[in-house]
């Protein structure tokens, strides 16, 4: 599958930026030892495998799934085969006394990166999944900065996202008020960051439920009026890895727009998919008539989908890398933009957040609207708008 063509592009991103920096990449990494947290997730394993390629002294890779771990390691085998340096994975929750017991054991790294994340905006559907959306994308974050700046780590680099500037969903929210606890973090340890658009396929991800639609004989369902960008497994992993190695204290890299990135439609994705797939995209207008159609459709080489206007909150009709407000080094790098930060951020804010949400666990009692006032009190022109529909309504 050629997924560049999927999504519009003809080009590599940051082909040239890793290439002018191939020699130090290599011998960086070659030099150092690495923690990757979250390194089993699409975005996680993208980067472990850039890692990996360039024969770090020692990898250690976390996360929840054992099944992703396994598949980690047999892709890695098969593409890279094997190191002279320690590579192990651990199927471990960061938030766990096991977590803990095999920091403390261990916990020797140059640099932590950090892929762990609850990403999706459906997560926000009911209080109690958008609690441990809090937790794993702001307080697991700060509590591994703290477990690396007491194992003398000299660098930190945390994945953020596009939707941390000017957040209308929860997700995005949740991960600006993560990048201002870690301007907090950054008077002690070397902090880097990256926003970047969709990952084209990655697990979870609307494009990779194009995959299983088509594996299980069902319609082809998107919106035809939400634009997105898109990279690719790999440049998602170039980009992380760019921000880890030469990221200066709180830089937060962003792909750079140009001709060769551009937003698109997940209907538009769509309908290119399905013609790499060998089908001819049937419009219907309902979900009914979408799930009725594949069985005979499928036979004349042609799909049902159903392209509709997007109604579900958290929904941002295209998505930015960077606010009017930030302060951008375009100039270094030829498809690498950097948002330049200083240590600014409100600890008395910072501790009212923190207080407030142990409040609520402690009581083991809160709601949307509570959380939701409480963001807006860190985010000010926070625009969340709630439609009182959801994306797990919907086919």
């Amino acid at each position: 599958m050629n997924i560049l063509k999927l999504i519009g592009r003809n080009t590599a991103l940051f082909n040239d930026d890793i290439s002018s920096n191939a020699e130090a990449l290599e011998s960086i990494v070659a030099a150092s030892s690495f923690l990757v947290l979250g390194g089993a997730g699409s975005i996680g394993q993208a980067v472990v495998k850039e890692l990996f390629k360039r024969r770090p002294a020692k990898l250690h890779v976390v996360d929840l799934s054992e099944n992703n771990l396994v598949e980690l390691v047999r892709d890695i085998r098969s593409s890279f085969g094997y190191i002279s340096g320690d590579f192990q994975t651990f199927a471990l929750d960061i938030a766990s006394v096991e977590y803990d017991a095999f920091v403390k054991q261990d916990g020797k790294y140059d640099y932590v990166l950090n892929l762990s994340a609850l990403k999706h905006v459906r997560s926000e559907k009911d209080p109690y999944t958008l609690m441990r959306m809090i937790d794993t994308n702001i307080f697991n974050t700060v509590k591994t900065v703290k477990q690396a700046v007491a194992g003398g780590a000299k660098k930190y680099f945390c994945v953020s996202t596009d939707k941390a500037a000017n957040p209308v969903n929860m997700m995005g929210a949740s991960k600006r008020i993560m990048e201002m606890f870690l301007m907090e973090c950054s008077e002690q340890i070397e902090i880097s960051m990256a926003r970047f658009a969709n990952v084209a396929f990655s697990d979870g991800s609307l494009l990779h439920g194009f995959n299983q639609r088509i594996q299980k004989r069902q319609p082809i369902v998107a919106p035809n009026d939400v634009r997105r960008y898109f990279v690719t497994p790999q440049e998602s992993g170039e980009l992380c890895l760019m921000s880890c190695i030469f990221g200066e204290n709180r830089d937060i890299y962003f792909p750079k727009l140009s001709e060769h990135m551009h937003l698109i439609t997940f209907s538009q994705i769509a309908e290119e998919y399905l013609r790499e797939m060998g089908y001819e995209p049937c419009s219907c207008e309902t979900e009914d008539e979408a799930r009725s159609l594949v069985d005979q459709l499928a036979v004349q080489r042609q799909w049902p989908c159903l392209f509709t206007s997007s109604d579900t909150t958290g929904e941002k009709d295209f998505e930015e890398f960077f606010t009017t407000s930030e302060i951008l080094d375009m100039q270094r790098y030829a498809g690498l933009g950097i948002i330049k930060n200083d240590a600014i951020y409100d600890v008395e804010l910072l501790r009212m957040f923190e207080h407030s949400i142990n409040q609520m666990k402690h009581n083991m009692a809160w709601n949307k609207e509570e959380i939701v006032s409480l963001f807006h009190a860190l985010i000010p022109d926070f625009g969340h708008k709630e439609t009182g529909k959801y994306l797990d309504a919907k086919m």
